[in-house]
């Protein structure tokens, strides 16, 4: 049976756990990235993270968002929303239709 975790920050995600999800606080770049890698290649279909330590980890979801699974979705912390998660929508529903129908402003 798959799972479902979250990275980030302990303040942003602490109560993801009331939700039944697994957390996971990450402190650095380093152990961010050899924590993705070790969820991505072991039970787990989608992997929540917030935006700020997506930034330091574009290169990990960059070579993960080829593969089926996991399904990595950003979301915002306690430092705010940086609009990344909304171009990781528009970038993914592109690359499934073909066209920006998001944000297509004719």
């Amino acid at each position: 049976m798959y799972k479902i975790a979250v990275m980030g920050d302990r303040d942003s995600i602490y109560g993801f756990a009331a939700l039944g999800l697994e957390t996971f606080s990450v402190a650095d770049k380093d152990e961010g990235a050899k924590l993705i890698k070790k969820l991505a290649y072991g039970d787990y279909a989608v992997i929540y993270i917030t935006e700020a330590l997506a930034s330091l980890l574009e290169d990990e979801i960059e070579e993960l968002s080829s593969q089926p699974l996991p399904a990595i979705i950003l979301i915002p912390g306690v430092s705010g929303n940086t609009g990344k998660g909304i171009l990781s929508v528009k970038k993914s529903v592109e690359r499934a239709v073909g066209s920006d129908i998001i944000f297509n402003k004719e």
